[in-house]
């Protein structure tokens, strides 16, 4: 296709980001004198959660958009005139080169790994939103290729700019629940099209539509309207991660770095509905089990640990989004929350100790709950007694958006995080960076994998084997199409 040229857990240290430096090259930011001038931002996805992306960067220099949609990017275009547009993003790199510091990554699952390589290869900081990439091998491949760059990098998932997500995280460390051996997730996902298989037949390609850029290193299938191009591709297994994954790089985000939780041994998976080899079901329930770890300084670690998955819910066609949001942990599990709220949130996260539960009602583990032995029921974390002799031992995010800013919340603190530390070179200060994301991702990964061979996997973490199932390895590293390979 013609490009589309539009006219409007540990980082290595200063001698090893050095020497990364050196084989790939900084960003002209980084090579100047003045580490607080503005950045050079070009973003990979303009339209979506892109356009928000974008809006969080703001306050930087928007000197590229991109985005296969020639209708989305002449919209956002328009609201960014110093920017320049392209369909392709390797073109705009051949064209851009050093002008551009750092990219924003927002594009569908399929295009996350190829497109944050590319950038780190070429010197350039990388915000990708989540789940990180769409397979294992992605992700082992960009949190080395962050490791020897040396570049800064956030992975999307704002919550963990959260004040209550950080002080979750350092209350379960400190043992205000004792040993951890469950973990309940569950949330209102899928709430797009699943469950179906591939329609026939084919549509015209749109004439704004870069199809084939689109399609990536998945395989070539047919245009078909109002199909994959728009917010349905999440659901499809070549382009998507299906619920687990739009949802998990939040949900468990904070249970996983309370409990730092490496590689699982084994996952195994039940689904609701169809399994078929085009889309992920219209729910499911996956079992992770971990090994014990012991860890200094977290006292919640020291046992094996069950981390449950639940999405969706039984095949209901008389619901908006086809499922009854049925699908969540045991009634038992759920008494103590019903109680204390009245009802059972459809998203939600319970973290199960020996002396006590944590419960955390949101998506992005922003705010929890403490019901420890002896209570009644849930308090709230800031009221809680026994929370208040936790020390901090987390350092906050210090960033506040500014009075005039249009990103929301704690999405803008999360990039202004990232970009703060691409000017003051510290990779280290993204809470989110590839070094964690990238585990936390792999995680997440290993559930569609279990669905998708229909089997429980015994995994070898170490060589990213499933050892009792050879036919996972084509979900564990995807034969891309000719052209879009990640090295």
């Amino acid at each position: 296709m013609n490009q589309n040229t539009i006219n409007r857990r540990t980082f290595l240290k200063t001698a090893s980001l050095a020497t990364g430096a050196a084989v790939f090259g900084v960003p002209a930011l980084l090579r100047g004198q003045n580490l607080n001038s503005k950045v050079n931002i070009a973003v990979i996805g303009a339209g979506g959660k892109g356009a928000s992306d974008t809006a969080c960067c703001a306050s930087e220099n928007i000197v590229a958009l991109c985005d296969v949609d020639g209708g989305i990017l002449a919209g956002q275009l328009g609201k960014y005139p110093g920017a320049k547009g392209f369909q392709d993003f390797r073109k705009m790199f051949d064209e851009l080169g050093k002008g551009i510091d750092a990219v924003d990554i927002a594009t569908p699952d399929h295009f996350h790994g190829i497109a944050a390589a590319h950038a780190l290869r070429h010197g350039k900081h990388v915000y990708c939103q989540k789940p990180l990439v769409q397979t294992i091998h992605e992700a082992r491949y960009l949190r080395d290729l962050a490791r020897k760059t040396g570049l800064v990098t956030q992975m999307g998932n704002q919550g963990s700019a959260a004040d209550g997500l950080r002080r979750a995280v350092e209350c379960v460390q400190a043992g205000i629940i004792g040993k951890v051996r469950e973990v309940h997730v569950w949330t209102n996902r899928p709430v797009w099209p699943q469950g179906m298989n591939r329609p026939e037949g084919s549509d015209p390609v749109p004439g704004n539509l870069a199809w084939d850029i689109w399609l990536g290193p998945a395989p070539v299938r047919p245009f078909k309207s109002g199909v994959y191009h728009g917010f349905k591709w999440r659901g499809w297994q070549d382009f998507g991660t299906g619920a687990l994954g739009d949802m998990a790089c939040h949900t468990v985000n904070m249970p996983f770095r309370a409990l730092q939780l490496d590689h699982p041994t084994e996952i195994s998976s039940e689904v609701f509905g169809v399994m078929n080899k085009e889309t992920y079901p219209i729910g499911s329930k996956i079992h992770f089990k971990f090994p014990a770890r012991s860890i200094k300084g977290n006292k919640s670690s020291d046992s094996p640990v069950s981390l449950w998955w639940y999405d969706g819910g039984q095949v209901d066609a008389t619901k908006p989004h086809g499922h009854d949001f049925s699908n969540k942990p045991p009634k038992e599990l759920l008494a103590d929350i019903e109680a204390f709220r009245g009802e059972v949130p459809n998203s939600a996260c319970l973290i199960i100790g020996e002396n006590g539960t944590i419960f955390s009602p949101d998506d992005y583990g922003t705010q929890f709950f403490l019901k420890l032995k002896g209570d009644e029921k849930y308090t709230g974390s800031a009221k809680h007694p026994e929370v208040e002799k936790i020390p901090q031992t987390i350092e906050r995010n210090q960033f506040k958006p500014d009075a005039g800013s249009k990103g929301a919340g704690d999405d803008i603190r999360h990039h202004m995080e990232w970009i703060n530390a691409i000017k003051d070179n510290k990779p280290q200060n993204c809470y989110s960076r590839f070094e964690i994301a990238a585990q936390l991702t792999e995680i997440m990964l290993l559930g569609c994998v279990a669905m998708q061979v229909g089997k429980k996997i015994e995994w070898d973490g170490k060589n990213m084997k499933a050892k009792n199932c050879p036919e996972a390895a084509p979900f564990i590293k995807r034969n891309n199409r000719a052209g879009w390979v990640m090295a």
